[in-house]
């Protein structure tokens, strides 16, 4: 008796588009994930990360900071709201009227208790197949940023940034963010 699989389903960014508007989702390889609203303490420290990068950025002209929602159109399986991005000067052909079409060089993802998982395992290998130059993790927790940057293997740690130190970056050359300031 032959049985048949059932292959799960693939979304794909067109299903995407028929979500209801009311509530956030993200698609990793083709499967959706519903985005939870953030909390107060996640807001205050991404407008505290997103200011600091705008400084930064409008200051040198190298390119654009976004925040959440927008959507980054990874593939047609592969649509991410990322916290926080940044795209280079050079990569400003990504953005789009609707989105982003493609990696922005750096992002910045905030770990709910709820996003954990998905944010330090699945996105990273979403985000190092897709080539982000430079991923940020920050844990409200334990007030620290987590700095990965893209190696042939993937993105790999390069520093933990405890709430007393101060930040910098590869791709933001320069940049220094006194982290007892954001937390």
């Amino acid at each position: 008796m032959d049985t048949a699989v059932k292959k799960p389903i693939k979304f794909t960014y067109e299903d995407y588009l028929h979500f209801p508007e009311d509530k956030r989702y993200e698609i990793i390889d083709g499967e959706v994930h519903m985005v939870p609203s953030p909390v107060p303490h996640h807001q205050m420290v991404l407008g505290n990360l997103y200011l600091r990068l705008c400084e930064f950025v409008d200051k040198k002209g190298i390119g654009e900071v976004y925040l959440a929602p927008l959507d980054v159109v990874l593939s047609e399986i592969d649509v991410v709201q990322p916290d926080i991005m940044f795209i280079s000067k050079e990569r400003l052909n990504i953005i789009t009227e609707k989105n982003i079409q493609g990696a922005p060089d750096l992002i910045v993802e905030i770990i709910s208790p709820t996003s954990e998982y998905r944010d330090r395992v699945i996105k990273r290998k979403l985000y190092s197949k897709y080539e982000v130059k430079e991923y940020w993790l920050v844990d409200l927790e334990k007030k620290e940023i987590e700095v990965m940057s893209l190696k042939e293997s993937g993105l790999e740690t390069v520093k933990i940034y405890k709430k007393t130190d101060i930040l910098e970056s590869l791709v933001l050359k320069g940049i220094k963010i006194k982290l007892d300031e954001i937390f």
